[in-house]
């Protein structure tokens, strides 16, 4: 007599192959250079959907330009203007640039601030009245600038804090071109930012 064998019936190996792919996902993978589908957003987010949209200035909105976007370079005054910072003007004689000592002693006032407010860097602005030309005027308001930073340095501020700019008679703060408003104009203006 011949040995028996025993034979699994097809049916057997067929369910027992499907069960082995469904435990393995039996799904297809997705291919790695496709993004995933983006997850549902089930909280409750206050982003915005529409794009941002211009601000419409008014009498109290001004937007801000791009060189104050970063945080850094906030101003610590008007954002516009520079006025309204820490430091105050010091004032100049007609077509001078030496400091009077009124300057010499608002500019030690500066430096004790500045030397309290470590992250604070200053644009010393030369200004200038509306008489001469304006080359003239461009050159006396750099003269005017650098006496107020060279008089900071010698006070023990660190010189890379001080940049100097000279705008001569194109911004004047008084335009009205009276007496007065030429001395309000011949001035060095600090724009400090942090």
């Amino acid at each position: 007599m011949s040995p028996i064998r025993h034979r699994r019936p097809a049916s057997a190996l067929a369910l027992a192959l499907l069960f082995l792919l469904a435990a393995c996902g039996g799904g297809k993978r997705p291919s790695a250079l496709t993004a995933p589908p983006p997850p549902e957003d089930t909280s409750t987010s206050s982003a915005p959907t529409e794009p941002a949209r211009p601000i419409d200035e008014g009498p109290d909105i001004r937007a801000i330009g791009d060189d104050y976007t970063a945080g850094s370079d906030l101003p610590y005054g008007d954002p516009l203007t520079g006025e309204g910072g820490p430091l105050d003007d010091i004032r100049f004689a007609y077509d001078s640039a030496n400091l009077t000592d009124e300057a010499r002693s608002l500019l030690e006032k500066h430096a004790l601030w500045l030397q309290s407010h470590r992250d604070a860097r200053v644009t010393i602005e030369g200004h200038c009245d509306e008489r001469g030309t304006v080359d003239y005027n461009l050159a006396l308001g750099e003269q005017r600038s650098r006496a107020a930073r060279d008089y900071l340095v010698s006070l023990g501020v660190a010189p890379d804090r001080l940049r100097t700019v000279s705008y001569g008679k194109e911004r004047p703060l008084d335009p009205s071109g009276t007496a007065e408003a030429w001395a309000r104009n011949r001035r060095a203006h600090f724009l400090v930012t942090r």
